[in-house]
């Protein structure tokens, strides 16, 4: 079938809009959603580190948000591969990164990353520290690990606030902070995980304090207009159909605080972005959170995967899943940003073929792709 030029046209024209976080101005609505990747032994960011993020910022991602990065805490990765925000090397390396990415015109923030209780112990970087969470733990109901302490909090609270600081020094465009996907901050938010008697646990805005606190510390050390993105899922990696609100308003008791304490974009992740969040309403998880915040939002959810993006410009799939049911909920501004994740791996280019309205040049994602990352 000839690919019909109105989906491309006015895919090109909504998504090559810029849009303001807090003091930066994003040149268009394209995100690159983070994604774990490995790919820096020592935890320091090298050359192909670097061109990875520069080719994707140079072929027209606004916004790229990086891979998680763990934060400088003992106990908050297994992997000594996994890139660090933290030591003068990896730093030094992100530094490089961030240039790289604003000589290609792009922008860049750090997703800050604190695993918790889906830490084993035994694994590097750091094999002697524990697993941490709200309540020791796991997201499968298992105790194998330790209940945080007030010091403990002290201790993640200061090294996400050091870590936004050293983005602001070394030239990054904001921060995102790693809040979803069962995670350490996901990790109170959920009451599964968070069975905490004292006030960091019980109702929503009990458990999201630990969360609120961590970014209200990362607002203090960086200037007002530094953005600070939070990223927040109702899945777990090991529980898809787990939720931490069942209702508006109960999403709204937990982003409430948050938004308070100074977070100035959400990041809502959900598996696809065309499912409605809660019964009586088309909106999507970053739809609601934006309407209840008043915070621009990004969607993300399995844009460009499965065919359904490019079978949406040519005009076959599923009105649901299709370009147009994308476009026009970014036109009526439910949500401000699209962040694409897996089919950016499998074509650097994919976002410029958009924004270009070279729709006939899109492929349908290959998960083979996933094999070469670079």
């Amino acid at each position: 079938m000839t690919a019909t030029a109105p989906s491309a046209s006015r895919a090109a024209e909504l998504l090559s809009r810029p849009v303001a976080l807090n003091g930066l101005t994003v040149p268009n609505r394209i995100a690159m959603a983070p994604m774990t990747r490995m790919f820096s032994p020592g935890g320091v960011p090298g050359e192909d580190v670097r061109s990875y993020y520069a080719r994707r910022a140079a072929a027209g991602v606004g916004l790229i948000v990086t891979e998680g990065t763990y934060v400088g805490h003992e106990s908050a990765g297994q992997s000594d591969r996994v890139p660090r925000f933290h030591g003068e090397e990896q730093l030094a390396g992100w530094a490089e990164v961030a240039e790289a990415v604003h000589a290609a015109g792009g922008t860049i923030v750090p997703q800050l990353w604190h695993i918790g209780m889906v830490r084993k112990q035994g694994e590097p970087p750091y094999a002697d520290a524990p697993a941490v969470g709200p309540s020791g733990l796991r997201i499968d109901g298992t105790e194998d690990g330790r209940a945080m302490t007030r010091s403990d909090l002290d201790d993640v609270i200061g090294a996400f606030a050091d870590a936004a600081a050293d983005a602001e020094r070394i030239g990054f465009d904001g921060v995102e902070l790693h809040g979803a996907h069962g995670y350490l901050l996901d990790q109170f938010l959920w009451a599964g995980t968070n069975r905490r008697t004292d006030g960091y646990g019980g109702d929503p805005v009990a458990r999201t304090r630990f969360a609120a606190e961590i970014v209200a510390a990362v607002r203090e050390r960086v200037s007002a207009d530094f953005p600070i993105i939070f990223r927040y899922s109702q899945w777990k990696q090991e529980a898809y159909d787990a939720r931490l609100a069942e209702t508006p308003e109960e999403l709204d008791a937990i982003l409430a605080p948050l938004a308070a304490a100074g977070v100035d974009a959400f990041h809502a992740s959900t598996r696809r972005y065309w499912i409605p969040e809660f019964e009586g309403s088309d909106l999507n998880l970053a739809g609601w959170t934006k309407k209840l915040t008043g915070r621009p939002a990004i969607t993300v959810g399995s844009v460009g995967l499965d065919g359904d993006f490019i079978r949406g410009f040519i005009g076959e799939g599923s009105p649901v899943q299709g370009i147009d049911n994308l476009l026009d909920r970014l036109e009526r501004d439910e949500f401000d940003m699209v962040a694409v994740g897996r089919a950016l791996l499998q074509d650097p280019d994919w976002a410029v073929k958009v924004l270009q309205g070279r729709h006939e040049e899109l492929k349908p994602f290959d998960a083979a792709a996933l094999r070469s990352l670079s």
